[in-house]
């Protein structure tokens, strides 16, 4: 019987969740067939493999689907982890936990002011703020979220934060966050980032 073919990684260049699943396996080494799509004209081959319709999704093949970024970046970790990624304290799943329940609903009604009409769109960047600067005080003197080496906790964050930032790039640089500023800038100008957002083809089957 031969092999399973590699797992295929469903994703879209510009989506924070698809960036973070890509950090992981970019940082893992874990050989994956990368295919992008356009959300706006999902092939039926991958609304076949991916029960909620949404990138990121990985398909193992005869192991299942993983249709979660945070489950994703954990499978690629768990195998293979040379940068210790996975070497952090509790409080960093608490940080990725308060992202994705606090920080990002309040990034959506402040981006996506349109499709939020009963939101305050200032009032949700009030509130995503107040996130952001709770990582300052992290951050400061430190230069990452865990300590002195990126951790998972940082990647499975900056996506989001790279996000939130776009928006209002001058109100973004004018806050009082010096050292999430010179996280995400660190980010932006690495290699891996540049890496995983590379554009390739899209997918077409």
């Amino acid at each position: 019987m031969s092999p399973d073919p590699r797992p295929i990684l469903w994703s879209f260049r510009r989506c924070p969740y698809a960036m973070r699943a890509r950090l992981a396996i970019a940082a893992s080494g874990v050989p994956v067939e990368m295919r992008d799509i356009l959300l706006r004209d999902k092939p039926a081959a991958f609304l076949a493999a991916s029960p909620s319709a949404t990138v990121p999704c990985l398909d193992l093949g005869s192991e299942g689907v993983i249709d979660e970024s945070l489950d994703i970046m954990l499978w690629a970790l768990r195998q293979s982890d040379p940068e210790q990624w996975l070497d952090m304290a509790d409080e960093g799943r608490a940080l990725i936990a308060a992202c994705e329940e606090e920080f990002k609903p309040a990034l959506d009604r402040y981006k996506y002011e349109t499709r939020y009409p009963e939101s305050d769109p200032a009032r949700a960047r009030d509130s995503a703020a107040r996130f952001v600067m709770s990582l300052e005080a992290r951050i400061a003197g430190r230069g990452w979220l865990m300590g002195n080496a990126p951790r998972l906790a940082d990647m499975a964050i900056l996506p989001f934060i790279r996000q939130f930032a776009h928006v209002d790039q001058d109100w973004f640089a004018a806050q009082p966050w010096p050292g999430v500023a010179d996280w995400l800038s660190r980010f932006k100008a690495s290699d891996r980032f540049s890496a995983i957002m590379e554009r390739r083809p899209i997918w077409e089957g």
